[in-house]
């Protein structure tokens, strides 16, 4: 039993070439390609695959399509896409490669009516393929980035969550030393209050006592010169 290759591009019947690796000769295709099948080889590659011990070939058809084909090849493909449930939007590798698959079968009906349309539609497609390979790569970039900016938001997240608890620590240690300062300022104002009131005292005391002996040095003073004016 061949190898399956189930494709939306049309193929003829594949060819055995040989029955070993070594031996490149081909069995029942002797006839010369045309320049259009050379063109739609070398556009459309022909597919190998060995089964068995034997190498096989299997080239694309360079038979003109009819509508009704045309028809049958939409068909064909919104069958696949709905049984390989490939997604409608976004990105879809399987949507991609049977579209894919579809255009060059457009390109190998194009190429046989008509080569130079068909080479023309060939360099459309591979810049249509450079393009979203370069879109396919700067999304992963972007992914890459976005999931390094994340880790990185993260990782700054957790040195400003350490960060905020030693500012945090840090306050409670000023306000503790600003409380403590408090006290001690209202403990010395409640020291110094105490002792200007004790220095108060101590200077009335004094001042009582220096009227007090005042007057008895006033009283002696006039005691002793009453004397004479008695005698």
């Amino acid at each position: 039993m061949l190898a399956s290759h189930n494709s939306l591009v049309r193929y003829d019947n594949p060819i055995l070439v040989s029955t070993t690796k070594n031996s490149r000769g081909r069995k029942g295709d002797n006839k010369n390609p045309t320049p259009t099948e050379d063109i739609l080889n070398s556009i459309l590659p022909p597919r190998e695959w060995t089964e068995d011990g034997q190498l096989w070939v299997q080239y694309v058809s360079s038979t003109p399509a009819t509508r009704s084909e045309v028809i049958a090849l939409q068909e064909h493909l919104d069958q696949k896409l709905q049984q390989r449930q490939a997604r409608e939007t976004g990105i879809c590798p399987i949507r991609e490669e049977l579209y894919a698959q579809c255009l060059d079968e457009l390109i190998r009906q194009v190429t046989i009516n008509c080569a130079e349309r068909g080479l023309l539609l060939l360099r459309v497609r591979d810049e249509l393929r450079m393009t979203m390979a370069c879109y396919q790569t700067l999304y992963e970039s972007s992914i890459a980035f976005g999931m390094r900016k994340a880790l990185q938001s993260e990782q700054n997240k957790l040195e400003m969550h350490a960060k905020i608890k030693a500012l945090e620590g840090e306050c409670k240690d000023l306000q503790k030393q600003v409380l403590d300062g408090r006290a001690r300022c209202e403990n010395l104002e409640k020291r110094d209050q105490e002792r200007r009131i004790e220095d108060g005292n101590k200077h009335r005391e004094e001042v009582e006592f220096l009227k007090k002996h005042n007057q008895s040095l006033k009283k002696d003073l006039e005691a002793q010169l009453a004397i004479p004016s008695a005698q």
